[in-house]
């Protein structure tokens, strides 16, 4: 893709309308996606998120990757296959199965969801991880989902989130152990009157005025990259626009946009990243100075530079996803409503899950640590 095809397309684009096929559609693809949630949830969240958690952690994680991973599949099938959305990707063409820090601009709600799109190319879609408000965990249904991906849910007090980060991304410290972090350190998303108050509070203490972007907050990512750096292999720097204006969450369930998402992706070895967190900091500021230079770049040309091709999502392999997610769907339901048992299972199940998302419980030790802890009292009582 060159910039040429980027700046023709634009010329014609705009949102689509809400029309009654759009209507009927969109009420479709929230039945899909609620019904297969539901389902893959309750019946195999207890089993890969919990029974195999006490076995093992690593394993638990390479599970609950692989088997949600299908399910997190249907996203980028919507977006890219059945709404036509075209996504294009610049900069670094980064390796597959890398264990990295994402951080990236947040110019709508959605765009923690288009990233899947990009996780889903490099062989990562089911491990990346979010860092996000906690009051997303109240949703019904998808805090089920939350929590069993195990995002981590922060309360935007520093006081309160600093140690639960901590604690949390302690437990992923482990090289085998699959991960993408994403973390979005404006932690908000754009809009012209927060970057207003940005912008004062920018001129106010001396800062760089962005006109982009957000101030980053600098706490998160230091904690976040001080807990697992010796285990990273790199950091992603992620620049997000969209054609022909920002989505919202309905946009892309009814089909109504985006035209096009625009990706620009730097790879940092982690190692270049300042170990201080004073280092750290400054970096990161320096890393929205460019984001703010792209966007620009972005809003003139109608493209990111430094253009690259990224293989399309295949129609044939999301499609048999989709088949595969369906039938499984139409398994368990035929199940839950014919069988006693399978009803006495998700009814527990249930009540499991929305116990465990509400109390923010994580096993975080396996088994063996749990015996060899036993082991080592009994010794010492002898």
């Amino acid at each position: 893709m060159d910039a040429s095809t980027s700046l023709q397309s634009d010329k014609t684009q705009k949102f689509k309308s809400l029309g009654p096929f759009r209507l009927m559609r969109g009420v479709v693809c929230l039945a899909v996606f609620l019904s297969t949630a539901f389902m893959f949830l309750v019946y195999f969240a207890p089993i890969v998120t919990l029974s195999l958690r006490l076995i093992s952690l690593h394993y638990c994680r390479k599970a609950t990757s692989i088997v949600f991973g299908f399910w997190l599949a249907l996203w980028p099938f919507l977006f890219e296959v059945i709404n036509g959305t075209k996504v294009f990707f610049y900069g670094d063409n980064v390796p597959v199965n890398e264990r990295v820090l994402l951080i990236a601009n947040h110019r709508t709600e959605v765009d923690w969801m288009y990233l899947w799109d990009f996780a889903l190319r490099k062989g990562s879609l089911g491990c990346i991880k979010y860092i996000l408000k906690s009051s997303l965990m109240k949703l019904p249904l998808f805090g089920w989902g939350f929590h069993s991906l195990e995002f981590i849910p922060v309360e935007r007090k520093w006081e309160v989130d600093g140690p639960v980060i901590c604690r949390r991304l302690s437990t992923f410290k482990n090289p085998r152990d699959p991960l993408w972090l994403a973390v979005f350190p404006e932690g908000t998303d754009f809009t012209e009157a927060k970057c207003k108050k940005s912008q004062a509070y920018a001129a106010e203490v001396g800062l760089p005025v962005l006109k982009n972007v957000l101030l980053p907050k600098a706490r998160g990512f230091c904690a976040c990259l001080r807990t697992l750096r010796g285990s990273l292999d790199a950091v992603y720097d992620v620049t997000i626009a969209y054609k022909p204006q920002c989505p919202t969450f309905t946009d892309n369930v009814f089909g109504l946009g985006p035209s096009e998402v625009h990706i620009h992706v730097q790879r940092i070895p982690a190692g270049e990243v300042p170990a201080s967190d004073e280092g750290a900091s400054a970096w990161l500021m320096d890393k929205f100075k460019l984001k703010d230079h792209l966007l620009s770049y972005f809003t003139a040309n109608g493209c990111f530079p430094e253009p690259r091709i990224e293989e399309k999502l295949s129609a044939f392999k999301c499609s048999m996803n989709f088949i595969l997610v369906i039938s499984l769907t139409a398994i368990f339901s035929y199940l839950t409503f014919y069988s006693f048992w399978s009803k006495v299972y998700v009814a527990l199940s249930c009540i499991y899950l929305a116990s465990v998302t509400y109390l923010r419980v994580q096993p975080e030790q396996g088994l063996s640590f749990l015996v060899s802890t036993l082991i080592s009292k009994k010794q010492s009582t002898e």
